[in-house]
């Protein structure tokens, strides 16, 4: 007898009321199914839907959001049913939220958490959960799992944690696995193991998988059969390979031909469409407005030499541990120059951005600026010259000031205006060069998606007109489209306005893109340092080498994108 599909959806609708009365159609006429032992990848831009879609699985719409049309069902049986039998989120749904901090519970173990899971759906003694869960710490390949059953969260790595996910999701042996964007923030070793776990459990266990996700690579990775959504509908759906390979709609064409690649550097990356595209605007007003403040060159702008870092966390049991996290970093950045930092997490690479921002104080080394001694306590100017890109655009942004004040700020600050009027005119210029209107600068941050929100974000760094743009991780929560509108951007900033940038990223294939130099770090120190053209195909350190080899790759699509010049080499 032929088994039922693990999930079957068949025309989704999920709807919100608005205050006007009409409703907004977050999912539309959605239809899918996963066989056992299936990853079916569900990807687009934010705002599509596919978390929704998600949710609406796990029944997790909140109100006043609710399915209008549709049917769910799980191995055959609907959502919701009554009575032992009934489909039940935990028993026979697992969910992996994107972001395993905040689905664990800081006051608890790791391990009461997952006994907590098994002991209620199955009804196991404590001894009996306590091992189950042990068992599950095992099976997802968490090191010495007798010792981390008794940590608390903040006492793992961001992969650790996301392992103990992937245990409680499993607990009660499910049915089927949500995935809703495993390895956003991840770095790329770390990636690369999570996703293997997912398709061997999926092997193993005959477990369906829907992966929720924006990382393209990641589903030519693992994925088998792959669905492309936007604004609620489906597009386009296959298998991975031929989707990837030959898609047939014009939006799923530019969505995969907008993945970064790591073989060959673009002078552009591909957008969905040319109205996404914001060279030009960067083009007018940087360069008749803001002027070119830097000359590219060969003479260092920023020299940093045996720079050490020491942390010392104290017990008042054990007495003071000092950790190191830089060790002897040396290098210089030259005047117009992308450099890019690459490495895992806890390498040192965010330490490294905050000593030269100014926000950590160095244990010892010295760093040179522009000629000149940068120490910690920094005149004004000093300050000014160095201004930094935060990962979370939204934490970073006051949500009770207007944009367009966050951006006048620095500028008024630094004295860079005759007038309150002054700053805040230059505030719309610096909106309208990184592509937004001028007139939302009257908006306050929630009113704006993430990638605009980035983009902000660059214009208020911009507008104490730096020498040194440091950029830490700017889009590693962003979708493919989304990120490269702000890559070309950045690009447009040191092409146009000559601007020097320090660009800090676990993602490889981006840094392939956007960097003249590459230096590799490993436990706080720089392991390798060259050019971008021979860290990529001829790199030294075996360190490096692993990472390369960690890069899923992405097949060469046969169909070529919308928008050809912008996908010119």
């Amino acid at each position: 007898m032929t088994m039922p599909p693990v999930l079957s959806i068949d025309g989704l609708r999920v709807d919100y009321p608005l205050a006007d009365g009409n409703n907004f159609c977050a999912v539309d006429d959605v239809s899918l199914s996963i066989q056992p032992g299936e990853i079916h990848a569900l990807v687009g831009e934010s705002g599509a839907g596919k978390s929704t879609v998600g949710n609406a699985i796990a029944g997790l719409i909140d109100p006043p959001g609710r399915i209008t049309s549709g049917t769910i069902l799980i191995a055959g049986k609907p959502l919701g049913g009554k009575g032992s039998d009934g489909i039940r989120l935990g028993r026979d749904i697992g969910v992996i939220f994107q972001d395993p901090m905040t689905s664990l519970n800081p006051l608890f173990t790791v391990g009461s958490q997952i006994v907590e899971t098994v002991s209620y759906h199955l009804r196991e003694s404590a001894r009996a959960s306590k091992e189950s869960a042990i068992e599950l710490l095992r099976t997802v390949e968490m090191p010495e799992p007798e010792r981390r059953f008794s940590c608390y969260p903040h006492q793992l790595s961001g992969g650790q944690r996301q392992r103990v996910v992937i245990a409680a999701a499993l607990s009660c042996n499910p049915k089927l696995l949500v995935a809703d964007e495993p390895t956003t923030a991840l770095d790329v070793s770390v990636q690369a193991q999570i996703l293997s776990l997912i398709k061997r459990l999926a092997d193993e266990r005959q477990l369906g998988v829907l992966l929720v996700t924006h990382n393209m690579a990641a589903v030519a990775q693992i994925a088998d059969r792959v669905s492309i959504m936007r604004s609620g509908r489906l597009l386009e759906s296959g298998p991975v390979s031929r989707v990837l390979r030959a898609p047939q709609h014009d939006y799923a064409r530019n969505l995969i031909q907008a993945v970064p690649r790591i073989e060959a550097p673009l002078r552009r990356l591909p957008v969905l469409s040319e109205k996404d595209d914001v060279g030009t605007s960067i083009q007018t007003i940087l360069e008749t407005r803001l002027g070119r403040r830097e000359a590219a060159g060969s003479d260092a702008l920023l020299t940093v030499s045996g720079l050490t870092v020491d942390y010392t966390t104290r017990n008042w049991l054990r007495g003071g541990h000092v950790h190191r996290a830089l060790d002897g970093a040396s290098f210089s950045i030259r005047r117009g120059e992308i450099f890019g930092v690459v490495g895992e997490s806890g390498s040192g690479k965010s330490t490294l951005a905050n000593v030269i921002a100014g926000l950590v104080r160095p244990t010892s080394g010295t760093i040179t600026f522009d000629g000149r001694p940068l120490g910690a306590n920094r005149d004004r100017d000093a300050r000014r010259a160095v201004q930094m890109i935060f990962q979370d655009p939204y934490s970073s942004l006051n949500a009770r000031m207007p944009v367009g004040e966050a951006i006048a700020e620095p500028i008024r600050f630094y004295h860079l205006a005759s007038s309150r009027a002054d700053s805040l005119s230059r505030a719309r210029t610096l909106l309208e060069a990184v592509g937004l209107s001028g007139d939302m600068g009257e908006r306050f941050p929630f009113a704006f998606s993430g990638g605009q929100r980035q983009r902000i974000s660059i214009a208020r760094a911009l507008a104490a007109e730096p020498s040194l743009l440091i950029c830490d991780e700017p889009t590693s929560s962003l979708d493919v489209s989304v990120q490269a509108r702000v890559l070309n951007l950045l690009k447009d900033l040191r092409d146009t306005a000559g601007q020097t940038l320090l660009f800090i990223s676990h993602d490889l294939a981006v840094v392939r893109q956007m960097c003249d130099r590459v230096a590799v770090m490993h436990a706080g120190c720089i392991v390798e340092l060259a050019d971008c053209e021979t860290i990529f195909t001829s790199p030294k350190h075996s360190y490096t080498r692993h990472l390369m080899s960690c890069v899923p790759s992405m097949p060469i699509s046969d169909c070529p994108p919308t928008h050809k010049k912008n996908a010119s080499a």
